[in-house]
């Protein structure tokens, strides 16, 4: 029977200390008493601290949800609240400068050429970060005895929830971010007789010591909170000028409980003597919406408050479900939804394996997609939507050498291929600048590029201090990929002519220009060049992170040539720039070279590095997300493999967004074992209690690199031919995955026994022809239009609907 203890909330130590001993001794009952369910996390005790929280979302606009039944905390979030505007001023450098970079590197001087590529070209300016829209706290005024504790999160609903008992009376909490009625919408309600008893407030940090948000207490019931992104200062925003001017704002909150008094005065909004309150919260900027951010927020508070919460919570239900339930996805073990979340995570983190954990983190990484990157908005950043800082970790802007572009590596695989295109809306204005940044500072005249971040503004120059993470290039052909892949999963020929084309045209013809000739290899090689954030020993024995070439640099570029080749192959485009391309394609200085010692080359010498076990897998990109290295390529294949081991056997893969980096390229390699031992090891030291990856600091990108890794597991299809199986896990003997998606717009679903296939199922909606592979059987199958295929573990045709 669970012990409750009695407290009085006027002392805040002795209240957080009581409520300690109430959570601790009512979980145990909590865990007995919890629901079977399927997809959820779940808790018996409230978020200490921000990374405990629960994200809702609704692709723009989102809240961290805390659970505390004393002061309840959300932590506000919207995705274009940035500083600064689209004045960003174009870095500095010349074509003379690059020559001059040029023609140290053929005199070896890299040393030189660290420093003077940054001095040259880079942007020297204050950084802009990510920010917070602020908090909403609400106080409870009622006093007693706590039990029964529980906060969770339906993924399937999209709903976050939390339920106590307080002195015999039940109070009840249900919060979702709505994208069709574009809000946040929070239900209180109780069994007590006094009703509910609450003030709610809005807040925001100072942006060091200059306030930008002023708050008042409009009509109905209203408390708003507006201002201006700006950036003062603080640790790494002091140099070398602040930023006065930047995104407005307005966060609007209004409450209504016809049962019960409610007073709007002095900024905050309290709640007398409800059995049921609502309250709504929107927010809008004026990067959406101009001068009328304020009007939005009208017309949006008028359209909802009228409509009761159920018809509310079912709306946003089946407009979310319209995509989360595309894929499903179970590993057969022993159930331990009983269990609260966090207890599981750390019986992990012991060396014990969770099956059903690993597979609801899969379905966490769509969840987290669904809600932070809906068409319209702005892409998923750094930690998505979610982030409750002035000065966001490493800003929370988009990282174009890996990070944003592992954001989105789930979108097509995992059905929700519209989710990808606030990428695409980025990535073209980014390019679009990029012109100017092509043409001034590196005289090249057609195409466009970027470097290897940008942020809100779309800025596409050099943004480094150093060169061994900032002199980078290559942002504009990594995203160019993207654009390939959403037309192989979806075979969207309007999409390929009218957004792909016109960028893989642009990327290659910069490409075409950049290229130099190379009397040693004679071969056209990319210079000056860098392998993202990793550096090599110079003949001198010094360390350097510029060179003339890399592998990484050549393999995008070849990836970029040859994706715009078999473009204009399909939209029947044959002119006199497809023809430079072939031919400098032929000439291209190969991105694949395997070394003496049986590696691939990181660079085009063979130079030893610093570090040894570095995160950064640049190298491998041919292997993962490319496709040029492939079992077809045996002696590649096996470079690939060792270059593997020996980072790992130097500490390499590390945390987070590079220890799921790893778990992909175990896939493409066809290595289940060691992709299971990396999944573990991912849970192990990656993981906060509210399953965001903390690689560490908290980025987003781990959750989505590891949805993306456990379907790369399951499915393949980069190969012309789908992939059943490729690299189950050992210990995933039983299972079953449906919806997801292979190139080709092919819909499949594939279940398993003692670790063998037992029948696959394929969907399309257009006839078309597929090859299937399981092991060593291989079947040529031609599919009719909304027809459905199965298969069994011969591959041998079962039925069709």
């Amino acid at each position: 029977m669970t012990k409750s203890f009695s407290f009085v909330p006027k002392n805040p130590i002795t209240l957080k200390l009581t409520l300690g001993l109430v959570f601790i001794l009512t979980s145990i009952l909590s865990t007995l008493n919890a629901q079977d369910s399927e997809d959820i996390l779940w808790y018996s005790s409230p978020a200490e601290e921000w990374m405990q929280a629960l994200p809702i979302g609704n692709g723009r606009l989102g809240a961290m949800v805390f659970g505390d039944p004393l002061k309840e905390r959300l932590q506000l979030n919207e995705d274009s609240m940035w500083a600064g505007g689209p004045d960003w001023e174009d870095a500095q450098g010349t074509p003379e400068d690059l020559e001059m970079l040029r023609q140290l590197l053929r005199e070896g001087k890299t040393a030189e050429v660290d420093s003077l590529i940054v001095e040259k070209f880079s942007k020297k300016t204050v950084l802009r970060s990510h920010q917070t829209m602020g908090d909403l706290f609400i106080d409870f005024k009622e006093t007693g005895e706590i039990s029964d504790y529980r906060r969770e999160l339906d993924l399937n609903q999209a709903l976050a929830s939390t339920s106590y008992m307080l002195n015999g009376n039940q109070y009840t909490q249900k919060v979702f971010a709505s994208q069709p009625d574009d809000a946040m919408v929070m239900e209180l309600t109780t069994t007590s007789p006094k009703g509910l008893n609450l003030e709610l407030s809005l807040n925001r940090p100072e942006d060091h010591g200059k306030a930008t948000v002023r708050v008042s207490n409009p009509s109905q019931n209203q408390i708003s909170m507006s201002g201006q992104v700006t950036q003062y200062g603080g640790k790494r925003f002091s140099k070398p000028l602040p930023i006065d001017h930047g995104v407005r704002f307005e966060v609007r909150l209004q409450v209504v409980a016809p049962d019960g008094k409610v007073t709007a005065r002095d900024g905050k909004v309290s709640v007398k003597g409800a059995q049921k309150a609502l309250i709504f919260i929107v927010g809008n900027t004026s990067f959406y919406h101009g001068d009328n951010y304020i009007g939005k927020n009208d017309k949006t508070l008028a359209s909802i408050t009228q409509k009761p919460f159920k018809s509310l919570l079912e709306q946003h239900v089946s407009d979310y479900q319209k995509l989360y339930n595309r894929v499903s996805f179970e590993l057969e073990e022993n159930n331990l939804d009983h269990v609260p979340t966090d207890e599981r995570l750390k019986r992990c983190k012991d060396g014990n394996t969770d099956l059903g954990l690993q597979s609801l983190l899969f379905q966490y990484g769509r969840y987290l997609l669904i809600s932070s990157s809906r068409p319209n908005t702005n892409p998923a950043n750094l930690q998505g939507i979610w982030n409750e800082h002035l000065e966001a970790p490493w800003n929370a802007d988009y990282h174009l050498n890996i990070n944003l572009q592992m954001n989105y590596w789930p979108a097509e695989v995992t059905n929700l291929s519209e989710l990808h295109q606030p990428f695409f809306n980025l990535i073209d204005r980014v390019l679009e600048r990029g012109r100017k940044t092509a043409k001034e500072q590196y005289g090249i005249t057609r195409g466009t590029m970027a470097h290897h971040t940008t942020d809100l503004w779309a800025t596409p120059f050099m943004r480094a201090e150093r060169a061994y993470w900032g002199s980078w290039i290559h942002g504009g052909g990594w995203c160019a990929q993207h654009y390939w892949e959403h037309y192989q999963f979806t075979q969207d020929k309007d999409f390929l002519r009218n957004r792909a084309y016109p960028v893989l045209k642009d990327i290659a013809s910069f490409y075409l220009d950049w290229l130099t000739w190379d009397p040693k290899s004679e071969k056209w090689i990319s210079t000056p060049e860098t392998s993202p954030e990793n550096s090599y020993y110079n003949p001198n024995g010094k360390s350097a992170a510029v060179s003339m070439g890399s592998a990484m640099g050549h393999q995008i570029i070849g990836e970029v040539f040859d994706n715009f080749l078999e473009t204009a192959q399909i939209l029947n485009i044959e002119d006199e720039l497809v023809e430079e391309v072939k031919t400098k394609r032929a000439d291209l200085h190969p991105g694949v070279i395997v070394g003496k010692d049986g590696r691939i080359l990181e660079w085009n010498e063979p130079y030893d590095e610093p570090e040894k076990g570095h995160r950064h897998m640049s190298h491998l990109y041919a292997l993962h997300p490319g496709d040029d290295i492939t079992e077809n390529n045996p002696e590649a294949f096996a470079a690939a493999q060792k270059t593997i081991d020996y980072r790992l056997e130097h500490g390499g893969a590390g945390t987070g967004w590079s220890r799921v980096w790893m778990i992909n390229l175990n896939a493409r390699l066809l290595d289940g074992a060691s992709a299971g031992e990396n999944i573990q090891k991912f849970f192990e030291v990656s993981l906060a209690n509210n399953m965001f990856d903390m690689h560490p600091p908290f980025q987003i990108d781990g959750n989505f690199g590891y949805t993306a890794g456990v379907a790369e597991l399951l499915i393949q299809s980069h190969e012309g031919f789908i992939r059943l199986l490729p690299a189950l896990p050992p210990n995933w003997k039983d299972g079953k995955i449906t919806g997801l998606k292979a190139r080709g717009n092919i819909e499949v679903d594939i279940s398993w026994k003692n670790g063998t296939l037992e029948e696959v199922a394929f969907r399309s909606p257009s006839d078309t022809n597929i090859a299937v592979k399981y092991g060593s059987s291989v079947v040529d199958l031609p599919i009719k239009a909304n027809e459905e295929i199965k298969l069994n573990t011969n591959l041998t045709r079962q039925t069709i609907k």
